[in-house]
């Protein structure tokens, strides 16, 4: 038997638990300020100094041009039969990205992305020779170049083949210079956007209220269901303590809207805590066909100059199992969701036609999502 002292003590948790105020996020983790992102480079370069696993240039003749094109830039002038010719075994024609961070600067540095775009067997031991890269309006930010890092391994001998991870691919930490910023319009106008990362009314409702009640009536406003605008000084170093500090403002979490987002390929479903099921009855059988097939040797008579034949004797059978009729009680809450889905019996497969007739029945309460 349980102490009246024990009882006491899990009085006072209960209440703590039911008095204690709900989860609170930052705007910082559900929002950003519209304008502030990142931009996306793009360049083609050559890859120099593998060791026998470049591209095939008889395969590849873009990988014998660009050299071809390289050596001209440097005083190098080929005959027009001999540059057709070049063996590069050692050379691979590659793409070249990376991120240029909102802010960047001339002189700062950046991670690059490097990606084979011919027959090369690996990238291991190359170096990117200098490769401009380019933003979506063709000008040039940044200059890649340097030792490639690949992830990987692999041997060869015989016709037998061993590899481990990726080899066409791999990655130069700070190999990529800043030459040109983005202008950012952050310090234009007197006010700032704040772009919520989900389209939902009711966040960026509580989102304009808490910097109301932070900063003053009137200073936000909700735009649509995803941008909030906000009144801020104009100077600049006022304006960056300001979102600052606006960013750090706390608001309740609001519960998510009810969502099953399924993979297609995979298979893998995914329901949040806010999944409700209705009552329903389901019914679901599975079709097996199965295909075997046999040989059987034709041996011709003694003396008769004839051939033995082999041929096949396929058997094809189709079996279905019937399907039992199910009653799914109403699920208030997403582990008895889960405990009606299991109840089923179904594979992974299987639920994803599930879930969609149950959907178009109306007796699932969630928006249904395939991906």
């Amino acid at each position: 038997m349980r102490s009246p002292l024990f009882n006491l003590f899990a009085a006072l948790v209960l209440a703590a638990t039911l008095l204690s105020p709900a989860h609170a996020i930052r705007i910082k983790e559900i929002a950003a300020v519209q304008g502030v992102r990142s931009n996306q480079l793009t360049g083609y370069g050559l890859v120099v100094g593998l060791d026998g696993t470049g591209d095939q240039t008889t395969q590849m003749p873009y990988t014998t041009q660009s050299v071809a094109n390289y050596l001209q830039q440097l005083g190098i002038t080929l005959p027009d039969n001999r540059a057709s010719q070049l063996q590069l075994k050692n050379v691979a024609a590659v793409i070249v990205t990376a991120q240029l961070p909102a802010f960047a600067q001339p002189g700062q540095t950046l991670d690059i992305s490097v990606s084979s775009m011919g027959n090369a067997r690996s990238l291991k031991g190359g170096t990117l020779v200098a490769t401009p890269l380019r933003g979506a309006d063709g000008e040039i930010y940044a200059l890649a170049q340097g030792n490639l890092v690949v992830g990987g391994a692999g041997a060869s001998a015989g016709g037998s083949k061993v590899q481990i991870n990726h080899l066409s691919a791999g990655r130069v930490p700070n190999g990529a210079q800043v030459e040109r910023s983005v202008p950012s319009p952050l310090l234009e106008g007197d006010s700032v956007n704040l772009d919520l990362n989900s389209v939902d009314f009711q966040t960026a409702r509580r989102v304009a209220q808490a910097i109301d009640l932070k900063l003053g009536a009137g200073t936000a406003r909700s735009l649509d269901g995803r941008t909030v605008q906000v009144r801020a000084p104009t100077d600049a170093n006022a304006r960056v303590n300001f979102i600052a500090e606006l960013e750090e403002l706390t608001l309740e979490q609001s519960a998510p809207a009810a969502k099953v987002v399924i993979n297609a390929r995979t298979g893998s479903i995914v329901l949040n805590q806010a999944v409700t099921l209705g009552p329903c009855a389901i019914a679901h059988g599975n079709l097996s066909v199965t295909i075997s097939s046999t040989p059987i040797i034709s041996q011709p008579a003694p003396l008769s100059n004839g051939k033995t034949v082999v041929a096949e004797q396929a058997s094809i059978q189709i079996k279905q199992d019937p399907g039992i009729l199910i009653q799914v009680p109403k699920a208030p809450q997403l582990a008895e969701v889960v405990r009606a889905l299991n109840a089923l019996g179904a594979t992974p497969q299987d639920l994803l036609a599930i879930l969609q007739a149950i959907k178009a029945s109306g007796a699932l309460n969630a928006e249904l999502e395939v991906i």
